[in-house]
């Protein structure tokens, strides 16, 4: 078995399900060792995370460092952008709850429809992330403009990659479902997938947050850090 195959399988994806029932395990089991691959998953996304973040907090200490935020001219002095884009992300991520539930309860009529507004909102967080980079860029803030602009691309260009990969197991999940696949299979896809909104949406405001401190904000930081 290749373990690095192993790690970067999606397994809240419903044909990595199929795979899997090829194996003579019970469901508990099968449904046990995807949410374990799946957490595996969301702890080496977030290491990813935390190594930029805290290059992000280093690099705030270095000279010709300008923040996105904390001054008037800065693009982020308003943050109505990035608040209306989190809402559509929260959205989504609502939508995705109230699609699990419905499923629970066998509605899944419903528990479609909702899937497929999540799946529209979180194409609409996207989009308006696009937006904002054109922007952002079109203020004279460039990819290589200063350590700040970097990150900001980075950052949000990563996230918003996860939550297309996420988006294309749920489009096929809707697919699945509109063709009649047995609940109780698609419950457990739509779980773990779930599970993924709700962490990319934390994600997001961790990412939000960081992006608009100011600079006494990001030097309390280092300094707490040891990063200073």
């Amino acid at each position: 078995m290749n373990p690095f195959r192993k790690i970067m399988e999606k397994p809240w994806d419903p044909s990595a399900e199929e795979s899997a029932m090829a194996l003579a395990i019970g469901p508990g089991t099968q449904y046990a060792g995807q949410r374990l691959m799946l957490h595996i998953f969301l702890v080496i996304v977030s290491v990813v995370f935390l190594l930029m973040f805290a290059t992000f907090i280093t690099h705030s200490q270095f000279p010709g460092f300008q923040p996105l935020a904390g001054e008037p001219w800065s693009p982020f002095a308003n943050t109505t952008a990035l608040w209306l884009n989190t809402l559509w992300l929260a959205l989504s991520s609502l939508a995705m709850h109230v699609a699990l539930i419905r499923l629970r309860h066998d509605a899944a009529t419903q528990a479609l429809w909702a899937m497929l507004l999540a799946a529209f909102l979180a194409a609409a967080f996207v989009l308006a992330q696009f937006s904002l980079w054109r922007t952002v860029s079109g203020m004279g803030y460039a990819l290589h403009g200063n350590p700040a602009n970097s990150y900001f691309y980075l950052l949000t260009a990563v996230h918003a990659l996860h939550l297309l990969g996420g988006l294309f197991v749920l489009v096929r999940a809707i697919w699945l479902l509109w063709r009649g696949a047995e609940t109780a299979r698609m419950q457990t896809s739509l779980s773990l997938s779930t599970t993924y909104w709700h962490y990319l949406l934390v994600l997001w405001a961790l990412v939000f947050f960081l992006l608009t401190r100011s600079p006494e904000t990001y030097r309390a930081i280092a300094v707490f850090c040891g990063l200073g």
